[in-house]
Protein backbone atom coordinates (compact mmCIF):
# COMPACT_ATOMS: atom_id res chain seq x y z
CA UNK A 1 0.00 0.00 0.00
CA UNK A 2 1.09 3.63 -1.09
CA UNK A 3 1.74 5.54 1.99
CA UNK A 4 -0.28 8.83 0.81
CA UNK A 5 1.99 11.99 1.01
CA UNK A 6 1.05 14.59 4.35
CA UNK A 7 -0.50 17.87 2.68
CA UNK A 8 0.64 20.97 4.11
CA UNK A 9 -1.61 24.18 3.94
CA UNK A 10 0.32 27.38 4.03
CA UNK A 11 -0.28 29.96 6.81
CA UNK A 12 -1.82 33.05 4.90
CA UNK A 13 -1.00 34.94 7.95
CA UNK A 14 2.64 33.70 7.63
CA UNK A 15 2.81 34.57 3.80
CA UNK A 16 0.82 38.35 4.25
CA UNK A 17 4.05 39.22 6.45
CA UNK A 18 6.64 37.50 3.80
CA UNK A 19 5.16 39.42 1.13
CA UNK A 20 4.96 42.35 2.62
CA UNK A 21 8.35 42.56 4.63
CA UNK A 22 9.81 41.65 0.74
CA UNK A 23 7.65 44.56 -1.02
CA UNK A 24 9.09 46.75 2.18
CA UNK A 25 12.22 46.05 2.08
CA UNK A 26 12.25 44.84 5.93
CA UNK A 27 10.70 42.56 8.35
CA UNK A 28 10.96 45.50 10.84
CA UNK A 29 8.82 47.68 8.23
CA UNK A 30 6.47 45.18 7.81
CA UNK A 31 5.56 44.35 11.10
CA UNK A 32 4.67 48.07 11.70
CA UNK A 33 2.56 47.71 8.16
CA UNK A 34 0.64 44.86 9.82
CA UNK A 35 0.66 46.21 13.31
CA UNK A 36 2.27 42.97 14.45
CA UNK A 37 5.79 42.54 17.06
CA UNK A 38 8.89 41.72 14.82
CA UNK A 39 9.20 38.48 16.39
CA UNK A 40 5.52 37.20 15.37
CA UNK A 41 7.04 38.50 11.84
CA UNK A 42 9.87 36.45 11.88
CA UNK A 43 8.05 33.61 13.27
CA UNK A 44 5.93 33.53 10.59
CA UNK A 45 9.24 33.26 8.48
CA UNK A 46 9.91 30.55 10.46
CA UNK A 47 6.88 28.56 10.08
CA UNK A 48 6.66 29.00 6.27
CA UNK A 49 10.91 27.80 5.83
CA UNK A 50 9.08 24.76 7.94
CA UNK A 51 6.14 24.06 5.56
CA UNK A 52 8.44 24.45 2.53
CA UNK A 53 11.59 22.34 4.00
CA UNK A 54 13.67 24.85 2.65
CA UNK A 55 15.34 28.50 3.68
CA UNK A 56 12.94 30.93 1.43
CA UNK A 57 15.36 34.12 1.39
CA UNK A 58 18.77 35.46 2.49
CA UNK A 59 19.92 38.88 3.87
CA UNK A 60 22.64 40.79 1.38
CA UNK A 61 24.28 43.65 3.76
CA UNK A 62 21.31 45.54 4.49
CA UNK A 63 18.49 43.68 1.85
CA UNK A 64 16.75 41.35 1.31
CA UNK A 65 17.18 38.74 -1.74
CA UNK A 66 15.06 35.50 -1.90
CA UNK A 67 16.72 32.35 -2.66
CA UNK A 68 14.64 30.24 -5.68
CA UNK A 69 12.21 28.63 -3.30
CA UNK A 70 11.23 32.04 -2.03
CA UNK A 71 10.61 33.57 -5.46
CA UNK A 72 8.58 30.84 -6.39
CA UNK A 73 6.67 30.69 -2.92
CA UNK A 74 6.33 34.49 -3.85
CA UNK A 75 3.92 34.05 -7.00
CA UNK A 76 1.87 31.62 -5.00
CA UNK A 77 1.83 33.45 -2.02
CA UNK A 78 0.34 36.53 -3.89
CA UNK A 79 -2.43 34.77 -5.97
CA UNK A 80 -3.32 33.15 -2.74
CA UNK A 81 -3.84 36.69 -0.30
CA UNK A 82 -5.49 38.13 -3.54
CA UNK A 83 -8.09 35.48 -3.80
CA UNK A 84 -8.33 35.53 0.20
CA UNK A 85 -9.07 39.07 -0.08
CA UNK A 86 -11.32 39.28 -2.31
CA UNK A 87 -13.29 36.06 -0.65
CA UNK A 88 -13.64 38.39 2.26
CA UNK A 89 -14.60 41.58 0.47
CA UNK A 90 -17.64 39.56 -1.68
CA UNK A 91 -19.11 38.19 1.46
CA UNK A 92 -18.73 40.87 3.32
CA UNK A 93 -21.09 42.99 0.68
CA UNK A 94 -22.64 40.22 -1.44
CA UNK A 95 -25.03 42.82 -2.81
CA UNK A 96 -23.42 45.94 -3.01
CA UNK A 97 -24.53 48.89 -5.45
CA UNK A 98 -23.77 52.57 -5.19
CA UNK A 99 -21.24 54.83 -7.65
CA UNK A 100 -18.01 55.65 -6.76
CA UNK A 101 -16.28 59.08 -8.43
CA UNK A 102 -12.33 58.10 -8.52
CA UNK A 103 -9.72 60.35 -9.68
CA UNK A 104 -5.96 59.71 -10.40
CA UNK A 105 -2.79 60.82 -11.58
CA UNK A 106 -1.72 59.85 -15.14
CA UNK A 107 1.17 57.98 -13.62
CA UNK A 108 -1.70 55.21 -12.29
CA UNK A 109 -3.82 55.65 -14.73
CA UNK A 110 -2.60 52.29 -16.62
CA UNK A 111 -1.17 49.38 -14.59
CA UNK A 112 -2.30 50.26 -11.35
CA UNK A 113 -5.75 51.38 -12.75
CA UNK A 114 -6.48 48.58 -14.64
CA UNK A 115 -5.30 46.01 -11.82
CA UNK A 116 -7.44 47.95 -9.21
CA UNK A 117 -10.74 47.75 -11.38
CA UNK A 118 -10.25 44.41 -12.62
CA UNK A 119 -10.20 43.08 -9.07
CA UNK A 120 -13.28 45.11 -7.92
CA UNK A 121 -15.26 44.45 -10.63
CA UNK A 122 -15.03 40.87 -10.06
CA UNK A 123 -15.97 41.08 -6.42
CA UNK A 124 -18.58 44.19 -6.62
CA UNK A 125 -20.26 43.70 -10.24
CA UNK A 126 -22.98 45.77 -9.18
CA UNK A 127 -21.20 49.18 -8.01
CA UNK A 128 -20.53 51.77 -11.22
CA UNK A 129 -16.93 53.56 -11.37
CA UNK A 130 -16.37 56.94 -12.45
CA UNK A 131 -12.81 57.14 -13.40
CA UNK A 132 -11.30 60.79 -14.00
CA UNK A 133 -7.61 60.65 -15.00
CA UNK A 134 -6.21 64.89 -14.30
CA UNK A 135 -3.30 66.05 -13.09
CA UNK A 136 -2.93 67.44 -9.55
CA UNK A 137 -4.74 70.85 -9.24
CA UNK A 138 -8.19 69.55 -10.75
CA UNK A 139 -7.83 66.33 -8.53
CA UNK A 140 -7.69 68.41 -5.66
CA UNK A 141 -10.46 70.83 -7.13
CA UNK A 142 -13.01 67.50 -7.99
CA UNK A 143 -12.89 66.74 -3.89
CA UNK A 144 -13.05 70.46 -2.75
CA UNK A 145 -16.05 70.83 -5.44
CA UNK A 146 -17.73 67.54 -4.31
CA UNK A 147 -17.46 66.09 -8.09
CA UNK A 148 -15.15 63.18 -6.73
CA UNK A 149 -14.89 60.79 -3.66
CA UNK A 150 -11.65 59.74 -3.75
CA UNK A 151 -8.51 61.04 -5.75
CA UNK A 152 -5.08 59.68 -5.71
CA UNK A 153 -2.19 62.45 -5.81
CA UNK A 154 0.86 63.77 -5.06
CA UNK A 155 0.78 65.99 -1.86
CA UNK A 156 1.58 69.46 -1.93
CA UNK A 157 2.02 70.16 1.60
CA UNK A 158 -1.66 71.50 1.84
CA UNK A 159 -3.68 68.21 3.07
CA UNK A 160 -7.42 68.78 2.56
CA UNK A 161 -9.59 67.49 5.28
CA UNK A 162 -9.56 63.53 4.26
CA UNK A 163 -5.93 63.07 3.17
CA UNK A 164 -3.95 60.35 4.00
CA UNK A 165 -0.28 59.61 3.51
CA UNK A 166 0.09 56.53 1.41
CA UNK A 167 3.91 55.98 0.88
CA UNK A 168 6.90 58.93 -0.49
CA UNK A 169 8.43 58.17 -3.54
CA UNK A 170 11.64 59.72 -4.53
CA UNK A 171 12.09 62.11 -7.69
CA UNK A 172 13.84 61.02 -10.64
CA UNK A 173 15.76 62.87 -13.68
CA UNK A 174 14.78 60.75 -16.10
CA UNK A 175 16.04 60.08 -20.03
CA UNK A 176 16.21 57.68 -23.01
CA UNK A 177 18.85 54.62 -21.93
CA UNK A 178 20.20 55.27 -25.30
CA UNK A 179 20.83 59.24 -25.05
CA UNK A 180 23.36 61.19 -23.49
CA UNK A 181 20.93 64.28 -23.14
CA UNK A 182 21.45 64.62 -19.73
CA UNK A 183 25.29 65.75 -20.62
CA UNK A 184 23.94 68.67 -22.60
CA UNK A 185 24.32 72.65 -21.35
CA UNK A 186 22.06 73.93 -21.20
CA UNK A 187 20.06 71.12 -20.09
CA UNK A 188 16.84 70.43 -22.05
CA UNK A 189 13.81 69.86 -20.16
CA UNK A 190 10.52 68.29 -21.51
CA UNK A 191 7.94 69.57 -18.62
CA UNK A 192 4.54 69.88 -18.09
CA UNK A 193 3.33 73.62 -18.14
CA UNK A 194 3.02 75.37 -14.71
CA UNK A 195 1.69 74.62 -11.94
CA UNK A 196 3.34 71.83 -11.86
CA UNK A 197 4.94 69.91 -8.62
CA UNK A 198 7.62 68.37 -10.55
CA UNK A 199 8.33 71.53 -12.55
CA UNK A 200 8.85 73.37 -9.57
CA UNK A 201 10.98 71.15 -7.84
CA UNK A 202 13.46 70.24 -11.33
CA UNK A 203 13.97 74.09 -12.16
CA UNK A 204 14.82 74.77 -8.18
CA UNK A 205 17.11 71.93 -7.98
CA UNK A 206 19.17 72.96 -11.21
CA UNK A 207 19.24 76.86 -10.14
CA UNK A 208 20.74 75.62 -6.66
CA UNK A 209 23.24 73.34 -8.34
CA UNK A 210 23.89 76.09 -11.13
CA UNK A 211 23.30 74.79 -14.11
CA UNK A 212 21.67 75.99 -17.01
CA UNK A 213 18.52 74.30 -18.59
CA UNK A 214 16.10 75.06 -21.31
CA UNK A 215 12.56 73.75 -21.48
CA UNK A 216 12.51 72.37 -24.87
CA UNK A 217 8.75 71.06 -24.62
CA UNK A 218 6.03 71.23 -22.40
CA UNK A 219 2.69 69.04 -22.87
CA UNK A 220 -0.29 68.56 -21.02
CA UNK A 221 -0.57 64.78 -20.88
CA UNK A 222 1.62 62.02 -19.23
CA UNK A 223 1.63 60.29 -22.45
CA UNK A 224 2.84 63.41 -24.54
CA UNK A 225 5.90 63.98 -22.27
CA UNK A 226 7.12 60.22 -22.44
CA UNK A 227 6.94 60.18 -26.10
CA UNK A 228 9.17 63.48 -26.17
CA UNK A 229 11.70 61.69 -23.41
CA UNK A 230 11.40 58.31 -25.65
CA UNK A 231 12.22 60.39 -28.95
CA UNK A 232 15.38 61.70 -26.99
CA UNK A 233 14.21 65.13 -27.39
CA UNK A 234 15.24 66.15 -23.40
CA UNK A 235 14.93 64.85 -20.12
CA UNK A 236 12.25 64.83 -17.59
CA UNK A 237 11.03 64.79 -13.18
CA UNK A 238 8.48 62.37 -12.38
CA UNK A 239 9.01 59.27 -9.90
CA UNK A 240 9.21 55.87 -11.49
CA UNK A 241 5.66 54.73 -11.16
CA UNK A 242 4.45 54.51 -14.35
CA UNK A 243 7.84 54.68 -16.40
CA UNK A 244 7.84 53.08 -19.81
CA UNK A 245 10.09 50.41 -20.99
CA UNK A 246 12.93 52.02 -22.47
CA UNK A 247 13.52 54.92 -19.95
CA UNK A 248 15.49 55.10 -16.89
CA UNK A 249 16.11 57.31 -14.04
CA UNK A 250 19.98 58.88 -14.40
CA UNK A 251 20.92 57.48 -10.97
CA UNK A 252 24.22 55.70 -10.16
CA UNK A 253 22.52 52.88 -11.43
CA UNK A 254 23.09 53.45 -14.73
CA UNK A 255 25.16 56.20 -14.53
CA UNK A 256 28.81 56.61 -13.20
CA UNK A 257 28.38 60.19 -13.23
CA UNK A 258 24.71 61.33 -13.64
CA UNK A 259 26.20 65.42 -13.34
CA UNK A 260 22.28 66.15 -12.28
CA UNK A 261 21.92 67.49 -8.61
CA UNK A 262 19.20 65.65 -6.43
CA UNK A 263 15.85 65.67 -6.00
CA UNK A 264 13.98 65.46 -3.14
CA UNK A 265 11.15 62.70 -2.49
CA UNK A 266 7.35 63.32 -2.76
CA UNK A 267 4.28 62.05 -0.71
CA UNK A 268 1.71 59.67 -2.68
CA UNK A 269 -1.68 60.74 -0.44
CA UNK A 270 -5.38 60.11 -1.04
CA UNK A 271 -7.81 62.56 -0.51
CA UNK A 272 -11.48 61.27 0.46
CA UNK A 273 -14.49 63.36 0.23
CA UNK A 274 -16.51 62.29 3.31
CA UNK A 275 -15.33 61.65 6.88
CA UNK A 276 -17.53 58.44 7.07
CA UNK A 277 -17.85 57.24 2.99
CA UNK A 278 -20.09 54.96 1.59
CA UNK A 279 -19.92 51.42 1.54
CA UNK A 280 -18.95 51.00 -2.45
CA UNK A 281 -16.20 54.07 -1.69
CA UNK A 282 -14.97 51.89 0.81
CA UNK A 283 -14.03 49.18 -0.85
CA UNK A 284 -12.90 50.97 -3.70
CA UNK A 285 -10.31 52.63 -1.53
CA UNK A 286 -9.45 49.10 0.28
CA UNK A 287 -8.97 47.24 -2.74
CA UNK A 288 -7.06 50.35 -4.33
CA UNK A 289 -4.98 50.23 -1.37
CA UNK A 290 -4.00 46.72 -1.72
CA UNK A 291 -3.26 47.33 -5.30
CA UNK A 292 -0.89 50.04 -4.32
CA UNK A 293 1.30 47.56 -2.04
CA UNK A 294 3.27 46.44 -5.23
CA UNK A 295 3.91 49.05 -6.39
Amino acid sequence: MVKEMRRVTLDLDALRSFVTGMDMGSFASAAEALNRSTSAVSAHLKKLEEQVGQPLLRRSGRKLELLPAGEALMSYARQLLATNDEAVMALRQLNLQGRVRLGLQEDFGEQLLSRTLARFSRVYPGVQIEVRVARNAELIGGIRSGRLDLALAWGDGQPLAHTKVLKTLPMNWIGSRQAEIHRQRPLPLILFDAPCLFRQQALAALDRAGVPWQVVMTSHSLAGIWAAVQAGLGVTVRTLAGLPTGLAAFDKDFYEDPQLPALPSLDLVLHRLETTPTAATQCLEETLLESLEVL
